[in-house]
């Protein structure tokens, strides 16, 4: 096993004010700086931060269109704050020439310490209701990328359900998978609320703390905030194998924890498990490359 090294992480868990993009940049860029005021080397932030996920209202394409600024104003923070921010996701509006085509991203950046973005995904599992809205990255592999805190694979949200992805992000390296979300309650059915009102929060908490046993990987997840009466479920955490959450923000409301991670406990759960041991076998049984021509499962 190799020496440990500490990386200080915070998830901020924020409540988005509908279209409210300047407010909204401005109450996470105070929680960024206060998360390097603590000495934090990454921030990371929910999906939809900056509008709430809200396509149907009248200004949220106008809002979409404002993506690059605020990237480049993350960018401006990270470097002035010497922090690492993966900024939520920032829904982007991309047109034609004629000004009519329009494609609806709903990525995710890394943006270090310098301020230079170091890579990027796509959320390619789309919730039900985000499909007659955004367009997934569909068939495009998921990569890995070098970053001042080791290798990040990024997911966002309803990715958390497959763990083909995970499976193909740590077969090329990832030791970190870092998962802005905006994930309710109420994301449940009326049925499946009947069963269990809190189902989400338990969908949540178990498939996070399984990745990471699974993959012998440290998942960051921050998920949206709010008031538990409209649904919030909040639960952003950072979570290892052998312990699972070294930090869990229990409630929907908004608040950041920072917390040490240790990277030690990674490489003791592969010398444990040798998940990506097995999965580097030329003989490997499993095929989770994403193509048309690979074995369906």
């Amino acid at each position: 096993m190799s020496s440990q090294e500490l990386i200080k992480v915070a998830v901020i868990q924020l409540y988005a004010e509908p279209l409210k993009v300047e407010h909204n940049f401005n109450k996470a860029a105070n929680f960024i700086r206060a998360a390097a005021f603590q000495g934090a080397k990454l921030a990371v932030l929910p999906e939809y931060h900056l509008t709430a996920w809200v396509p149907d209202r009248p200004g949220f394409l106008e809002a979409t269109r404002q993506w690059k600024t605020y990237l480049q104003k993350y960018q401006a923070l990270a470097k002035e704050c010497n922090i690492c921010i993966v900024p939520g996701t920032i829904v982007e509006c991309h047109e034609g020439e004629d000004g009519e085509e329009r494609v609806l991203w709903n990525p995710a950046y890394f943006i270090d310490n310098k301020g230079e973005i170091l890579g990027s995904y796509k959320k390619k599992n789309l919730w039900h209701s985000e499909r007659g809205h955004l367009t997934s990255s569909a068939h495009s592999p998921h990569e890995v990328i070098e970053t001042p805190i080791g290798p990040v694979g990024m997911l966002i949200c309803w990715d958390l359900a497959f763990p083909e992805a995970f499976r193909e992000l740590i077969a090329k390296g990832a030791k970190i998978i870092i998962i802005p979300s905006f994930w309710t309650l109420w994301d449940s059915t009326p049925a499946g609320m009947e069963y269990n009102k809190t189902a989400e929060a338990l969908f949540i908490d178990s498939s996070i703390t399984s990745r990471a046993f699974e993959n012998t990987c440290a998942v960051i997840f921050a998920n949206a905030g709010g008031p538990s009466s409209r649904g919030y479920a909040g639960l952003s955490q950072v979570t290892v194998p052998f312990i699972g959450p070294l930090v869990r923000l229990g409630s929907g409301e908004e608040g950041m924890c920072v917390v040490n991670l240790n990277t030690a406990v990674l490489e003791a759960a592969e010398d444990c498990y040798k998940v990506r041991e097995d999965l580097s076998r030329q003989d490997w049984h499993y095929d989770y490359r994403h193509n048309r021509t690979s074995h369906k499962i």
